[in-house]
């Protein structure tokens, strides 16, 4: 097993253990793709639920740029909705394991098909 697959069985038990919710393993595996080499950086492989700059820039970056929303209040409130489901206590929340529960949240899986 590689690193890669160790990573999306992390993000799976996350998932499962802190989210409550069962994983679709191959949008799982597509959206950790997608997040290419930040999920092997241990600064980059995570999200920093408190800090207003880094919430700002998944709005951008992943929410606007990736899945081709426009921006309005519903983002950083999915946002902030998936930062509380994960745990705002939780230290790592994983980029990846936040993307996906974006990813459903908005019904956007079709881009990772």
């Amino acid at each position: 097993m590689g690193k890669r697959d160790e990573l999306i069985a992390q993000y799976a038990d996350d998932l499962r253990s802190k989210c409550g919710m069962e994983p679709d393993m191959d949008l799982l595996r597509k959206v950790t793709i997608g997040c290419g080499p930040s999920i092997y950086d241990a600064d980059a492989q995570t999200v920093a639920g408190s800090q207003p700059s880094e919430l700002e820039t998944v709005k951008k970056n992943f929410l606007m740029k990736k899945l081709g929303l426009k921006d309005g209040p519903e983002l950083m409130e999915a946002i902030n909705s998936v930062i509380e489901v994960y745990g705002k206590s939780e230290r790592n929340k994983y980029r990846a394991v936040v993307y996906y529960m974006l990813t459903k949240h908005f019904g956007k899986e079709a881009i990772y098909g």
